[in-house]
């Protein structure tokens, strides 16, 4: 045998090298070993027929909330790797510097899926999140102290991918736009990226929009009033054009409350379409109106986001906001992370984070993915989303639950 493992049939499409067509994919050490229009299938151990199937780079999450049983938000990376198609989880603030080392050592290093980290500028992290708890982590300045992010990226500068400041009235209380200037000055002393949450004023998203620099990041880009990218006539507010023109990279972070159908349109009548997908998946998301990538991935079609842009902005974008080359693409020699999906015909209802409804014509699903070059296959093809039968009442049941408690994240 030459070979650990062959996707065989697939339409392979990698946004990275333009390569969109029926071919197979070897994996070999965990390496993609090669990519070619017809593989004998008696040089492999395993053999997956990916036939109808689109072969992609797996996926990577930019803002997810990982740190399972160490933080109240945290959800289990590994539940959610096969099922979504995502092979790279990053942690979007989950742990500050206080709590890192507890992070590495107790989810990343025992993860099936790759997680990697923004490091919160508070030193605790976000440590008061639930449904009846909403403690803003940057509330207390005496928390944010940069010297203490400085040490924490010296220690762990391999899984660190930059620094995560969570700015508004639910974040930061009575703080104002400091949490902000201080995670920047840590963020530029360290090298790396900012990733900005911002809920509702104050501060106002005029206050943090210039602060943000080349290659930072405005998470939660489509969020509702208040502190929306739009004005209420439907044009989209030019600091936000500013942002663009200068490199600020919009993710969607999707999460509990901070996704507008209406302002999603409007930006993307624009020109204004987001970056990077991600899905801000956590405590209070997991069970809708988020759920995970695939569905985040789904509704950006549905809002008319044409599909390659929406792959590419859910493998090379988030790889290039993180400075890891190696990953969101297929390439002989690099890693065999690898996402095998599938289409299912709707109607299908997605909701946003004010319950409105959007019904879909199909939705992406997973077939199962390639990590550290094994094949692990979707196992829960059932999960109770919005396209299971009986799925679009349960949504619904979640809608009406979950809205109106929840605009911070």
């Amino acid at each position: 045998m030459q070979f650990d493992l062959l996707l065989k049939g697939g339409r392979v499409i990698d946004p990275a090298s333009g390569l969109d067509t029926v071919s197979d994919i070897a994996v070999a050490g965990g390496k993609i070993a090669a990519i070619e229009a017809d593989i004998p299938a008696d040089r492999a151990a395993q053999v997956v027929d990916a036939t109808g199937s689109m072969v992609t780079p797996g996926l990577i999450d930019l803002h997810s909330h990982v740190y399972w049983g160490g933080t109240s938000l945290g959800v289990d990376a590994d539940l959610l790797a096969a099922r979504s198609a995502t092979t790279t989880f990053v942690d979007a603030g989950s742990a500050g510097a206080g709590n890192f080392l507890g992070f590495r050592r107790h989810v990343m290093e025992r993860s099936r899926a790759r997680i990697l980290a923004y490091v919160n500028i508070s030193f605790a992290g976000i440590f008061g999140f639930s449904k009846n708890v909403m403690v803003g982590e940057c509330a207390d300045l005496r928390l944010c102290d940069p010297r203490e992010l400085v040490g924490c990226v010296a220690e762990h500068r391999d899984v660190v991918v930059g620094v995560k400041v969570r700015a508004g009235k639910h974040a930061s209380g009575t703080s104002g736009i400091a949490p902000v200037d201080l995670a920047v000055e840590g963020a530029d002393k360290v090298g790396l990226p900012l990733m900005a949450h911002i809920d509702e004023p104050p501060p106002g998203r005029s206050e943090v929009l210039p602060r943000l620099r080349k290659g930072d990041v405005l998470t939660h880009c489509f969020r509702p009033f208040p502190n929306a990218p739009v004005f209420a006539s439907g044009a989209v507010r030019p600091d936000m054009h500013l942002a663009r023109e200068r490199g600020v990279i919009f993710d969607i972070g999707h999460g509990m409350g901070s996704f507008d159908f209406d302002v999603a349109r409007t930006m993307l009548k624009e020109g204004l379409g987001p970056d990077v997908i991600s899905s801000d998946v956590h405590l209070l998301s997991i069970d809708g109106p988020a759920f995970d990538m695939l569905v985040c991935m789904s509704k950006m079609m549905a809002l008319g986001m044409p599909f390659p842009d929406v792959l590419k902005a859910s493998t090379l974008r988030p790889a290039e906001a993180i400075a890891r080359a190696d990953l969101g693409r297929l390439a002989v020699g690099g890693p065999a992370d690898i996402a095998v999906l599938g289409e299912r015909a709707g109607p299908v209802s997605f909701f946003d984070s004010n319950g409105a409804e959007l019904i879909a014509e199909r939705e992406l699903i997973s077939h199962g993915i390639v990590m550290g070059g094994a094949w692990w296959p979707n196992e829960q093809k059932h999960v109770a989303r919005a396209y299971t039968p009986g799925g679009r009442q349960t949504h619904a049941d979640l809608a009406r639950r979950h809205f109106g408690k929840c605009n911070c994240c």
